[in-house]
């Protein structure tokens, strides 16, 4: 059964040009799944595996109390996986087409108030590399509402600084994205003076990097942002994509249509992008609903 796992993950990336992130998703959830009907149906080949034993797994993580994403998650791996041993020929019957994900309740990003960003962005020291750097990065971030794997991926010849904009690439698409003047500062400044100190003699392509001067990490940015965050004495639990949202309701409150927004974000879907009108619609009834003197 291991096996099999292996096999569709090689296919999957192949086929798909998977991430890592989701192929190491898939595998840890489809080796659940191996585990639970071994032990619990005594089923050692897929071929044995039946609607029922999948309805009781998906039951089993329910009652172990799994976040409905989780479990969402997971049925969409089983359901990869069974689509391709059913296109493979490895079983007659695929018992994994009628598993429903549960209903995720959507919740409204968190945002900061612009109050909270100006704070934030005030806290990186600016006579050192470091702070720079720093400086640099949340400057860009806010600026452009880029996801943090797109930040620390950005190379040297995606930013076009004369004419602020720069080139975002992921696996499927390109898009070009404009940034401020505020944020051009950033990165002239960091450019100039800490990059080269930094990097020192390495040749290194990425924009970003730690104080090492290798690439910088998801999990280096993170400690980045959260000492910032409390330093400024911000309460709220502040995440890389917390400055993606905020990006996002603060371009919507300030007139931005919801196409160029969608276009700025990368979203294939436009009802993803909606999400940021609902929530600046939220804040304006708030507003109201403090301000007005007939309530």
């Amino acid at each position: 059964m291991d096996e099999a796992i292996q096999k569709f993950i090689k296919y999957y990336h192949k086929t798909k040009k998977s991430s890592v992130n989701t192929e190491v998703s898939y595998k840890r959830d489809l080796t659940k799944l191996k585990d639970f009907l071994q032990e619990e149906a005594g089923i050692d080949s897929w071929e044995q595996v039946t609607e029922t034993n999948l309805n009781s797994y998906v039951l089993h993580m329910e009652n172990l109390n799994y976040a409905s994403s989780s479990v969402s998650r997971s049925i969409a791996s089983i359901r990869a996986f069974f689509l391709y041993l059913e296109k493979k020929n490895l079983i007659d019957e695929n018992p994994s087409e009628n598993l429903k994900p549960p209903k995720i309740e959507k919740k409204a990003p968190q945002i900061m108030g612009v109050q909270d960003v100006e704070k934030l962005m005030a806290q990186p020291d600016l006579e050192t590399s470091k702070g720079v750097r720093d400086s640099a990065m949340l400057e860009l971030l806010y600026a452009t509402g880029m996801r943090v794997s797109e930040l620390i991926n950005l190379r040297m010849n995606d930013i076009n600084l004369p004419m602020c904009y720069l080139t975002c690439v992921d696996r499927r698409t390109e898009r070009i994205i404009p940034f401020s003047n505020t944020a051009k500062k950033a990165l002239q400044r960091y450019f100039d003076t800490a990059r080269p100190a930094l990097v020192k003699e390495k040749t290194v392509d990425y924009v970003f990097t730690n104080c090492s001067g290798s690439q910088m990490s998801r999990q280096g940015f993170w400690k980045v942002l959260k000492g910032y965050a409390a330093e400024a004495g911000i309460e709220a639990d502040i995440t890389p994509h917390t400055l993606r949202h905020s990006f996002a309701t603060h371009m919507i409150q300030n007139g931005a249509d919801l196409k160029s927004l969608q276009e700025m974000l990368g979203h294939s879907d436009i009802s993803t992008t909606q999400i940021y009108v609902d929530v600046s619609l939220s804040h304006i009834r708030d507003v109201y609903a403090k301000s007005h003197p007939r309530k």
